[in-house]
Parts: C-alpha cells; structure tokens; sequence
C-alpha cells in the first residue's frame, strides 16, 4: 500500500502546477504593444473616431463572444462614441463574419470580436467596397488568413505576444488598452476584470499565469461589482457571494443560453442593464431559455448514447435536425463520460454541423484538420472546434477519425489528471479546506482535485433530493466520520458495506459553521 497523503503533500502537489508561471500580480502581465499589428489597429479606430466616421463592432454568439461585445461597446459608450453592434445569429447567420453581415451593417470600419480570423470572404467583400476590417481574435491560425486591414491574434506567428492561451475577451480588452493610450485619456480598465474572469472560465482558457491572476482579481472584482446584472444574479439565486464555481456551473450556463436558444443578444442587454428591475425582468427570461437548453440537451445526450462504441477512441454522433444550439454541451458531456475527445453533428438540409471537444492533451483541432479534404469548414482551438461537412461525406469522416484517433496514448488522454492520491481520513479539516480555497480557481491545467479513500464503512446511508437521485452517506475510517453525497448515484450502496472511493472535499455551511464534506465522484469497489 502506497503512502497516504498528508496536508502538506496536498499543498506541495498543487503548488508545483504553477512553479513556471511568470505572472504573479496584475503589473506582471505583458503589455498591449507586444500584439502584432495592435498599434496600426488602434490608430485606424481612433482617426475614425475623431472623423466621426461609421464603426461596426461584430462579435459572436457565445460567452466570450457576448463579454467581448460588452467590454469593446462599453468603453465607447463612456468615450459617447457612436457605433453599431451585431452579434450573428447561430441559426441564421452562422458563426463568424460573412459577406451577408458586412452588407448589413453599412460601416467606414469593422472591427471584430472573438471572431475572424477564418473570415476570409468578408475580408475580400470588405477591401472592394473601401471598408477596413479590424480583427480581433484568439482562435487558431488557418493556413490562409483574410486580408484585413488590421489582426490582433496572439496565435499569430509573427506576433510577440508571449502567452497566447488568451480568450477573445482579453484580446478585445487589450484593444481598449491600447485605445486608451493613443487618445491618452485616463481610464479605468480593472472595471472589466469582473466580466474578463467570466469569459476566460467560460472558454476553458488555462488557469494559469495571466490567467490564474485575472481570474483571482476577476472573482473579487465580481463579488463587489457594480454591475446591476450581477446584483441581479446574487438576487434572484439567493447568494451571498459568487466563486469560480458558480461562473462555471451557473453564471456562464446562463449567459450562453441565449445564443443556444435564440439570440445572444439577450444576454449582452442583460450584462448592460442599468437598472436593476429591467436586469431581474431580462434574467427571469434567460432562466427559462436555459431551462429550456437543460430539457433539449438530455434528449440529445440519451440519443448520442446509443450511437458510441466502447472500441474507439473518439466518440463521434449525429443525428437529423438535433438543436444546434446544444450539440457543444453534449459533446463535452460525452468526452467527460467516456474520457475520449467527443464530436456531436446536427443534420440540416443536407449539411451536418459540429462541435468538437477535446480532452487530456489531444488536440481535436488537429485530428478535425487532417481530414480537410472532404470538410465545408472548421476551426477552433485544441479543447474545442466547431465544424461543417456534407451529409454524405459524414460516415468517411467517422472511419477516418476513428482510425486518426487510433495513435491517442492513453497518457494523452489521462493527461492533467486531477487524482492526487490516497488521502489520510484525519487529514479532511478546515485548515485543508484552507489549502483546496488557495489554489483557486480550477479549470484547465488546474483541475480540482480528487482524492481516493479506501476501506470506508458505510454507518448510514440515505436517499435524497426531490426525485430522490442523490445519496447521503456517512463513512467511517479509523475512528473518523465524515458526511458524503453522491449526486445521481449510480451504485447500490448500503449500511453495514466497506468502500473505496473516488472524491473532491467541498465545504459545508450551515448555520454559519463550515465543516468538510466530500462529493463522491465514482465508487471504486463495495
């Protein structure tokens, strides 16, 4: 038997994740001035400016899409700048810049959001008809790139930017930055850092370096926010204060129901509310669009399960008229179940349409990339890529994934592993629930933590929640109890039984008293 874990193996594991970072405070981050082509950008934005001539902010229809709207609109509204927004529709416009759009918004600049570096048709439409197209983006590099007056992307070669694991929002946030020094003007750019924490969790941007501090101040920042829309939030779920958790499980959920459902610009009202009232009112009916995801996802999440097979490593499903909206939330959910990388197709009029997820170290961008010759389209980055193929063309693609993806190591698929060993029952207190609250946030490159516990005897075990899928225990080790909960159990667990399990240690409050608890992940034996 292995050695347990003590507190302080605990502490010392986690601070190793973050022994190379370079960013420890917010004057760590790098400089606006590092972005290729960031300064010739800013410039043409700000001659527009002073010309009052006709400006076009496009963004796109999900969360870092919808707060990179936000921050860049913003900002003009306190410089009283005037300007047009879109945010293309998924289910009319499609993803990105198109043609269709650039006819739409009658602008003198375009200036993109989170979106547009596969843009290259618009790019061509926008150079014949004297509009300048400034792109601002994150998302990786095509081989060919549109001709465009201006692309801010730290994932371009040439570009200096020294960490390029960035969300768009950060990208759209330097923009500011560097708006704000050309014009010279004071300007408070930490007001952002509240929405900024948001979208870098929402995309599953790596917690780590730059970051793990913006996300840190973000959560702060949020906790004491202004915004009416977060007072809103606090309001309608009754909570005291937000963490990382509730951006990841309720917050972002919410701010990207509307672009699944109907339209993303829902959301961008809501995070711009001026009064509270309006914010609840707009909330109240993002709540139900979300409710309404929830209900359509597990009809498709079921569907999907009887199309995987356990022989592949990838996991790749389809079906006819399956809501666009959702397919990205099944695939993550199915390359979470099934630990493999996960693409979900809706079938409309002849064309199947993607989304991709990643998982471990597999680079799903890569795999989808390899089979371009018989792709519409595709693009994205490692975790996550959206992509569209001809219907016919769907089975060729499956039997060529399913070979490609024949080679993932399964250290590739287990890599950034979150299970830190076997822990010491009497190690499970308040002071390592202390130790877990400082190596916040998790998420990428900083999974939470879990933890085996083995030979447990099961003193009580009861059956709870409303339609009674959630399993109270109380275990005992050593002369230790602990309470755990195991949210839709799937075991058949009972009084008097001796368990190993799978677990992360959350906290308990009640009545003012915080007490360990643990969630039970998997049960590994009984």
């Amino acid at each position: 038997m292995g050695e347990l874990l003590t507190k302080e193996d605990v502490r010392q594991i986690l601070s190793k994740r973050f022994k190379e970072d370079r960013c420890h405070c917010l004057g760590d981050i790098p400089k606006p001035d590092s972005f290729k082509d960031i300064d010739k950008a800013s410039l043409r934005i700000v001659e527009a400016i002073q010309k009052k001539q006709k400006i076009a902010i496009v963004g796109d229809y999900d969360v870092d899409g919808v707060v990179s709207s936000v921050i860049l609109s913003e900002f003009f509204d306190d410089l009283h700048v005037d300007y047009s927004l879109t945010i293309p529709n998924r289910f009319n416009d499609g993803y990105g810049l198109n043609p269709e759009i650039v006819k739409r918004v009658d602008a003198d600049v375009i200036i993109t959001v989170d979106n547009g570096i596969s843009a290259v048709e618009a790019a061509a439409f926008c150079k014949q008809n004297g509009i300048d197209l400034i792109i601002t983006d994150h998302h990786t590099v095509p081989s060919v790139i549109p001709d465009a007056y201006a692309i801010v992307n730290p994932k371009q070669l040439d570009c200096d930017f020294p960490s390029c694991e960035i969300c768009g929002a950060q990208v759209a946030w330097y923009l500011v930055a560097s708006l704000k020094d050309k014009m010279g003007i004071e300007y408070n750019l930490s007001k952002f850092l509240d929405l900024l924490c948001i979208a870098i969790m929402a995309d599953m941007m790596e917690l780590k370096d730059m970051n793990r501090v913006m996300v840190k101040k973000g959560i702060k920042a949020l906790n004491c926010s202004k915004r009416v829309a977060f007072k809103a939030i606090k309001e309608y779920f009754s909570k005291k204060s937000l963490e990382g958790d509730d951006i990841s499980f309720l917050i972002a959920p919410l701010i990207n129901s509307s672009g699944r459902m109907e339209d993303a610009l829902f959301s961008y009202e809501f995070l711009k509310s001026k009064n509270l009232e309006d914010a609840m009112e707009k909330l109240d009916y993002i709540v139900h669009l979300n409710n309404t995801r929830k209900d359509e996802e597990k009809n498709l999440f079921e569907a999907s399960l009887e199309q995987t097979s356990k022989d592949e490593n990838i996991v790749i499903v389809w079906g006819k008229h399956w809501h666009e909206g959702v397919v990205g939330i099944v695939a993550s959910r199915l390359s979470k179940k099934f630990k493999k990388p996960a693409i979900v197709f809706s079938i409309k009029n002849g064309v199947a349409k993607g989304s991709a997820r990643g998982v471990g170290d597999v680079d799903i961008l890569s795999l989808i990339e390899m089979q371009k010759e018989i792709l519409l389209g595709f693009g994205g980055h490692k975790g996550a890529a959206g992509v569209s193929i001809k219907e016919e063309s769907l089975k060729e693609f499956k039997v060529s994934m399913v070979k490609a993806s024949e080679n993932i190591t399964t250290q590739e698929l287990e890599a950034g592993g979150d299970v830190l060993g076997e822990l010491d029952i009497s190690s499970i207190d308040f002071e390592l629930l202390e130790i877990l609250d400082e190596f916040q946030p998790y998420g990428q490159k900083n999974p939470k933590p879990s933890f085996m516990l083995k030979n447990a005897f099961v003193k009580v075990d009861r059956v709870i929640g409303r339609d009674r899928r959630h399993l109270k225990l109380i275990l005992i080790k050593d002369n230790h109890s602990i309470e755990s909960l195991f949210f839709n159990y799937d075991v058949d667990v009972q009084r008097g039984d001796t368990i190993d399990i799978l677990f992360n240690v959350s906290r308990n409050e009640y009545r003012g008293l915080v007490t360990p608890q643990l969630l039970i992940k998997q049960v590994l034996s009984y």
